[in-house]
C-alpha cells in the first residue's frame, strides 16, 4: 500500500470496532475508482450487525483476513453477505467460500458489473421487506438511473447504514490538492459529506421524486447515528446530519 492509500485509511485495518449495541464496523483497505488516468483512492468500511438469534449481517465486506475470521466466528454465525449496489462487490466471494452455507443478496446490476468475478447465483435484493432480518433491521432501496442503492437501519441502535448515497472525505486524509479539490466540487467534503454530485445527475426527473422520498423515511427512522462505506462516519446527530447533507434535495 503506498503512503497515500496508507494516508486515506482508519486503521487498525480489518479488524471489529464496536459501534454501539450488536453492531461494528472493519475498516478495510484502499480501493481506487474514477476514470482512466485519474483515479482516487477511496477507504473501504463493512459493517457487521449481530441479530438476536447470533445470526450475523454482512453489509459491504472488506478482505477477510485469518484475524478478522476469527473475531467473526466469535461474534456468531454468517448468514447473510450483502451487496448494497453494483460497485461494492469484490470481496463477496471471498466471504462466500469461506461461509458456504451463508445467503447472498446482490443490489440490482451487481452481476453485470462483476463480469464474472461473482460466479455464483445471489438472492435478488431489490424489495423493502421479505428478508430474514426485517425483525430488526428495515430495508431501502434507493433507484436511480445508474444504480439502485440499498438503504438499511439497524431499529435497536438507531443505526443508519448506508454505502454512496454519502460519502464524507476528510481533507487530512487527502494528499493531493487536486483530491481535496475535487472532494469539495464533488459535494463528499466537510463537515459531514453528501451524495457526490456525479451520483446526483444519475437521480434524474424520474427519480428525483423516489430519492426525496426515500430521505424522508430515513428522516422518519430518526437515525442516532450513520454509518458510511467512505470517509468518516457520524456517531452522532445523525438525523440532523442527514437532513443538512440533503438540504439540496429536501427543499425543492
Amino acid at each position: 500500500m503506498s503512503q497515500d492509500d496508507c494516508l486515506a485509511t482508519y486503521p487498525p485495518l480489518n479488524t471489529l470496532k464496536p459501534v454501539a449495541d450488536d453492531i461494528w464496523i472493519v475498516d478495510g483497505p484502499v480501493i481506487r475508482f474514477g476514470i482512466p488516468g485519474l483515479k482516487l483512492p477511496f477507504p473501504t468500511r463493512m459493517t457487521v450487525v449481530r441479530q438476536a438469534s447470533a445470526d450475523l449481517f454482512i453489509h459491504s465486506p472488506t478482505p477477510l483476513t485469518p484475524e478478522l475470521r476469527a473475531e467473526i466466528d466469535g461474534l456468531g454465525r454468517v448468514r447473510d453477505i450483502i451487496g448494497p449496489n453494483r460497485i461494492h462487490y469484490w470481496w463477496i466471494p471471498e466471504w462466500k467460500s469461506a461461509y458456504a452455507s451463508a445467503a447472498v443478496y446482490l443490489a440490482p446490476r451487481i452481476r453485470a458489473q462483476a463480469k464474472g468475478h461473482i460466479d455464483f447465483e445471489g438472492r435478488p435484493l431489490d424489495r423493502s421487506a421479505g428478508y430474514p432480518w426485517d425483525d430488526e433491521i428495515a430495508t431501502l432501496p434507493v433507484v436511480g438511473s445508474y444504480m439502485t442503492e440499498v438503504a438499511f437501519f439497524h431499529r435497536p441502535s438507531r443505526t443508519l447504514i448506508l454505502t454512496d448515497l454519502m460519502e464524507n472525505f476528510e481533507p487530512a486524509k487527502i494528499s493531493t490538492g487536486l483530491a481535496r479539490y475535487l472532494s469539495w466540487i464533488g459535494g463528499v467534503g466537510p463537515p459531514h459529506g453528501g451524495l457526490p454530485r456525479d451520483l446526483r445527475l444519475t437521480f434524474t426527473w424520474r427519480h428525483r421524486r423516489e430519492l426525496r422520498a426515500a430521505v424522508e423515511t430515513m428522516l422518519e427512522w430518526h437515525p442516532e447515528r450513520i454509518v458510511l462505506a467512505h470517509g468518516a462516519w457520524h456517531p452522532a446527530d445523525g438525523t440532523a446530519i442527514l437532513r443538512d447533507a440533503f438540504s439540496w434535495l429536501l427543499r425543492r
